[in-house]
């Protein structure tokens, strides 16, 4: 899964920033891999670092669903690392809610045992 990181210009936006957050995200994540086509974070500093205090971090993450449309969370922060994580926190539950739907109106394909000739043989006939 691609994970694209935008930072506004008071944050810095090194190449270590993206690999970090592409791992966490893949791990965070990584169970929704095979729906998800990419990742976009927006880090930004609402007030602007001169005049600091507060919680005035922004982590706005919008993910890229394969065949339907994006879904997108913000969440606030005293610093980007809890801006971050707790972006990524909503956007984990938001996915699960959406997939949930899913699972339950579409019956996605997944892989199943249930129909597997080799563990149905092994499964004992009920009485």
């Amino acid at each position: 899964m691609k994970v694209q990181v935008n930072t506004s210009n008071d944050i810095d936006n090194k190449d270590a920033l993206e690999r970090w957050a592409g791992d966490y995200l893949n791990e965070h994540l990584g169970r929704f891999e095979q729906d998800l086509t990419s990742i976009e974070v927006q880090l930004t500093d609402e007030n602007h670092a001169a005049k600091g205090g507060g919680i005035d971090k922004r982590c706005m993450m919008e993910a890229r669903v394969a065949g339907r449309d994006p879904i997108a969370v913000t969440n606030y922060g005293a610093d980007q690392n809890l801006a971050f994580r707790g972006a990524a926190d909503k956007l984990a539950k938001a996915l699960e809610h959406a997939f949930g739907k899913l699972d339950r109106r579409e019956h996605r394909a997944r892989d199943t045992i249930r129909r597997d000739p080799e563990v149905i043989d092994l499964v004992p006939p009920q009485a």
